[in-house]
């Protein structure tokens, strides 16, 4: 799974943005979803906090970051910063209601569970907001 927290500068509103794929995110997964990101924020600027995950440091990331300049921020959380990342609190809030205790038989259940709890959390405002204080972060 790969999310961003999506906040309006005039903190009007916010919403979750997911994305899930087969196997992990590398580099090249995760500049497809930058650019969906985009997209879905009709090339409005963004800033993307980031922790120290490798395919977000790779000498590709790093080139199209940088070519990417006009519309995206990169602002990289400390090394340990995990409980500065709003989205790391999604993981958390999906794990302990839809995932917690859930035996599904195959992993495309266990899929459309999450994708049920990550589509809860991108419909509440309150809640988006509710993980970027809980992290001491504001707009």
């Amino acid at each position: 799974m790969a999310g961003a927290l999506a906040y309006a500068p005039n903190g009007s509103a916010a919403t979750l943005l997911f994305s899930m794929r087969p196997g992990s995110y590398n580099d090249e997964s995760l500049i497809v979803f930058l650019t969906e990101l985009h997209g879905h924020l009709g090339g409005s600027k963004a800033t993307v906090i980031w922790d120290g995950l490798p395919s977000h440091r790779s000498a590709k990331m790093t080139a199209f970051t940088k070519s990417q300049r006009r519309w995206l921020v990169i602002e990289r959380l400390p090394a340990y910063g995990h409980e500065l990342n709003p989205v790391e609190q999604v993981w958390g809030n999906v794990k302990g209601q839809e995932l917690a205790n859930l035996c599904p038989e195959t992993i495309s259940d266990a899929a459309q569970t999450a994708n049920a709890g990550l589509a809860r959390i991108g419909g509440d405002a309150r809640l988006c907001f509710a993980f970027l204080r809980h992290c001491g972060l504001s707009l």
